[in-house]
């Protein structure tokens, strides 16, 4: 069940979470990674520089495209993004063949292709993934912030190619976590996180950022999802986008459409 559902909706489900990535104006810039990393910066200054360099916006309208593959199969198109920060991600397909909403207690989405629907909690998405998340997390991951509270654990940093490696100092023993931040701006180059034992692993590589109103925010990003011999490659492009505007969240799941459901 759970491969078949994988294969069914992946490519509604994932352009859900890659779209929050795409944070930005109608003026931008690209960021050049000059920095070079230093050894004498502590791993509590580092946190404190990847935090202050956290986005912080109301709404957000936005095109992206999107490019899914999964096994031999590839699919790409162009979608519409609205997001109410903390609130609501919301998005539809052309001609408003697919919708989605996500909210920090619900995941919702139909697709007229094919008459179905979906109307439950995170366990959808963490099971593509193949770790728990939830709206934070998911946030976090495509805004280029690490995905847990870095004050919570000690922390320490080394140097690998010019980018500052930060972990925890004791690695769960079910969970590996490893954030490579840009030596430029502390953003995440890339989020490891691997379980071993059940041969599950996610990699999220930001490719390039951009400066938009002063705010550092990814512009290219690459998601691999692994769980045994099963891989999924998502990669993102922006298109256009608007921040803090006025935005409405339309949704309703027609009558007569199957419910998908979870064993």
């Amino acid at each position: 069940m759970k491969q078949f559902l994988k294969y069914k909706i992946t490519s509604i489900l994932i352009l859900g979470l890659v779209m929050m990535s795409f944070l930005g104006c109608k003026s931008t810039r690209a960021i050049a990674s000059s920095g070079e990393a230093s050894s004498d910066l502590s791993s509590k200054q580092l946190i404190k520089a990847h935090k202050k360099n956290d986005v912080d916006f109301k709404t957000l309208q936005a095109k992206a495209k999107i490019d899914i593959t999964q096994g031999e199969k590839r699919q790409g198109a162009t979608f519409n993004l609205r997001i109410q920060k903390d609130k609501i991600i919301w998005l539809s397909a052309p001609l408003g063949l697919a919708r989605m909403k996500i909210t920090p207690d619900q995941v919702q989405f139909y697709n007229k292709t094919d008459n179905t629907y979906f109307d439950g909690n995170y366990q959808l998405l963490s099971d593509f993934a193949g770790f728990e998340l939830d709206f934070k997390k998911v946030q976090n991951i495509l805004m280029g912030q690490a995905i847990y509270d870095l004050k919570e654990k000690p922390h320490e940093v080394n140097i690998q190619d010019n980018s500052y490696v930060l972990q925890p100092k004791t690695q769960d023993v079910l969970l590996e976590l490893f954030y490579l931040m840009n030596a430029s701006h502390f953003k995440l180059n890339s989020l490891q996180m691997a379980q071993s034992v059940k041969r599950r692993f996610l990699q999220v590589d930001y490719k390039s950022y951009q400066d938009v109103d002063k705010n550092v925010i990814p512009k290219e990003i690459k998601i691999i999802a692994v769980e045994d011999t099963d891989e999924a490659l998502i990669d993102m492009e922006i298109k256009s986008v608007t921040l803090n505007g006025e935005v409405r969240f339309p949704f309703r799941i027609p009558s007569g459409y199957t419910e998908i459901e979870l064993n």
